[in-house]
């Protein structure tokens, strides 16, 4: 009997049972067709400097292929390549070895792969051949122009790529930063996101619709002797009415002018081909300034700038280039834990003008320091109300509520020098019911 009952623990663990679900509009840690790790950055010069980790993991027993995309932190995609998982497979990567040394994950499938050495599976794990990606898999080393490429298109200086062009801000840190999406793929691609073909609905393109990928992120930072872990923003695809292969649908994803993930940048904006559930808008976070948080709080905060973004002249300018620049937001509320309200002045458009109090996220994709230059706040204790909606002046702002804004927010709070925490923030709505509302 005891034999029986471990057997089926083993399977229960193993996802052998009922697959788990998310709610439409309620982004949970369950296994999906598209991760996204919101904000990456990783010290160029410094070794022992700041550097993120994230993993890609497959929950079933199916081989999957993924397709990896680099963003900058304007939003412009920078580079893209396949990754292979076996049945149950999980790969990491660390964003250090791309962009410092060159080196990508090598996997393969069996046809790339016959010994079964660089993507090794195990015994209840499926091994497969995708013919589509003969040529392109195992990767190789990054070639030293498009090393170069990275570095450049992510510290905001002009890329040859990019025939001379930007795709994010310069910071003078050399510090690239971005974010990275990660969606179930049909078959090998060198395709973008954005690409005609890569998204069909139904998962008729290159993308898929499995919902089978998790994910986590480490922040690492040597020199000062902390780390921080997190999940991925884990980003269901509901392909239609009812329900199609025991995944749960919705005409929410479907329906041509309503908010999906990627509507932004699909070749006929919020066409909701990419059949992605759209992350919240309004969100709610504590901050910490003293006692053991010696470090204080700080918010990786991802926003949608609504518009498909390509390289722009050199060098990012608020209020001229990118022409959404900086995004805007209908309000901030800072609370003490007294409940006591400031409420900066703030205007929900973008870009922000001179006149407004502050604009703390302008970018696509950002780490800031509650207390910094950024965002001021008047108490070392409280919470941040934040509604990130906003209307993006001459871009195809979603047809169903042209006001409504995705975005997401982690909170990461610091002991200096001894250890940080890294959590989501609560998510007080959706992109599919969106709230327009400020206390």
């Amino acid at each position: 009997m005891k034999k029986v009952v471990w057997v089926v623990l083993v399977l229960a663990t193993l996802g052998w049972g009922a697959a788990a679900h998310a709610e439409l509009g309620t982004i949970d840690d369950v296994p999906a067709a598209t991760l996204l790790l919101p904000y990456f950055e990783v010290d160029l010069a410094n070794p022992n400097g700041v550097t993120t980790l994230f993993s890609i993991n497959n929950a079933s027993a199916t081989a999957v292929l993924t397709h990896v995309t680099f963003w900058s932190d304007l939003a412009v995609p920078t580079l893209a390549f396949n990754v292979y998982l076996t049945g149950y497979d999980v790969v990491t990567i660390n964003v250090r070895d791309i962009f410092v040394n060159g080196n990508a994950p090598r996997t393969a499938s069996a046809g790339q792969d016959p010994s079964n050495t660089i993507s090794p599976k195990g015994p209840l794990s499926q091994d497969i051949n995708f013919a589509s990606c003969t040529g392109q898999l195992p990767l190789p080393p990054l070639p030293a122009s498009y090393l170069a490429h990275i570095q450049a298109a992510h510290t905001g200086k002009p890329s040859a790529f990019f025939g001379g062009l930007c795709s994010g801000q310069a910071l003078g840190d050399n510090i690239a930063r971005g974010y990275v999406t990660v969606d179930t793929v049909n078959n090998c691609t060198l395709r973008f996101p954005g690409d005609i073909g890569y998204f069909v609905s139904g998962g008729a393109g290159d993308a898929t619709n499995q919902n089978v990928l998790w994910g986590d992120v480490c922040y690492v930072n040597p020199g000062q002797n902390f780390a921080s872990r997190g999940t991925l923003v884990h980003i269901e695809a509901f392909p239609g009415t009812g329900v199609s292969g025991g995944q749960p649908t919705s005409p929410l994803t479907t329906n041509p002018g309503n908010y999906t993930f990627y509507g932004r940048v699909l070749p006929a904006p919020f066409l909701a081909d990419d059949n992605r559930e759209p992350l919240a808008t309004n969100f709610a976070t504590r901050f910490l300034n003293g006692g053991v948080f010696t470090g204080g709080t700080s918010l990786l905060v991802w926003r949608d700038p609504k518009t498909k973004q390509g390289p722009f002249t050199c060098p990012a300018v608020p209020g001229v280039r990118p022409p959404w620049f900086p995004l805007g937001q209908e309000g901030v509320v800072i609370f003490d834990e007294q409940e006591h309200p400031v409420v900066p002045i703030v205007f929900p458009f973008a870009p922000q003008p001179p006149v407004a109090t502050i604009i703390p996220f302008p970018a696509a994709t950002q780490r800031v320091k509650v207390g910094g230059p950024a965002l001021p706040v008047p108490f070392n204790f409280g919470w941040l109300y934040l509604n990130l909606n906003t209307t993006v002046a001459g871009s195809p702002n979603p047809p169903v509520d042209p006001a409504a804004a995705q975005g997401w927010v982690t909170t990461v709070d610091d002991a200096s020098g001894r250890f940080s925490l890294g959590y989501p923030a609560i998510q007080l709505d959706s992109a599919t019911s969106v709230k327009h509302f400020v206390p």
